[in-house]
């Protein structure tokens, strides 16, 4: 159970009908992606016409809007297709995550076509701020990385990349490189 005072409001108007949950942000994302284990995230397990005065929509109203009463069905369907409120400082810390994720897929796969060398994750996020990217808090990080990259291309050459290396090991050495090889890209 998420803290009242750590919670966020989301709200959806389905049937004419206004439906509010108190949930937690950092939940959000999940919850979007599949996670149905919606009973923790809720600050209370209730579904709300108004949540600051307190009214709890009625067993009709959730029926006929959502064919159902069970409460983390109805969240569930709320978070996915309402709207979100965040507070500033939430807004904001979301941000920075989804621009620090996008600016490291970029820098991972990213290189300079005229040099064939990497790019810094700090030319990437310069150049992110001088083509003024507008990055949304709400969407994973992997489906903004096409809009970055068209926004960027002026200010940057870049093209994304991947190679595929086989590497060879003798059983003695298998210990020791393995884990230097797991850091330098994905296996």
């Amino acid at each position: 159970m998420v803290k009242v005072e750590d919670a966020i409001v989301a709200r959806l108007e389905s049937h004419g009908y206004h439906f509010e949950i108190l949930v937690d942000p950092d939940a959000i994302e999940r919850i979007r992606k599949g996670n149905i284990d919606i009973e923790n995230d809720l600050a209370f397990p209730e579904v709300y016409k108004d949540v600051r005065k307190g009214e709890k929509a009625s067993d009709d109203s959730l029926k006929e809007a959502f064919k159902t009463t069970v409460i983390a069905q109805v969240a569930i369907e709320i978070v996915k297709k309402g709207q979100i409120q965040l507070t500033t400082e939430q807004r904001r810390e979301m941000y920075d995550e989804r621009r620090k994720q996008i600016v490291n897929l970029i820098a991972r796969e990213g290189i300079n076509p005229q040099t064939n060398t990497p790019h810094t994750p700090y030319r990437i996020s310069q150049a992110m701020d001088e083509a003024k990217v507008k990055i949304d808090p709400l969407k994973p990080a992997e489906d903004q990385v096409q809009n970055v990259l068209k926004a960027i291309m002026p200010i940057i050459p870049i093209r994304l990349e991947k190679a595929k290396i086989a590497v060879k090991l003798i059983g003695d050495a298998y210990g020791k490189l393995y884990g230097e090889l797991a850091k330098s890209g994905y296996m």
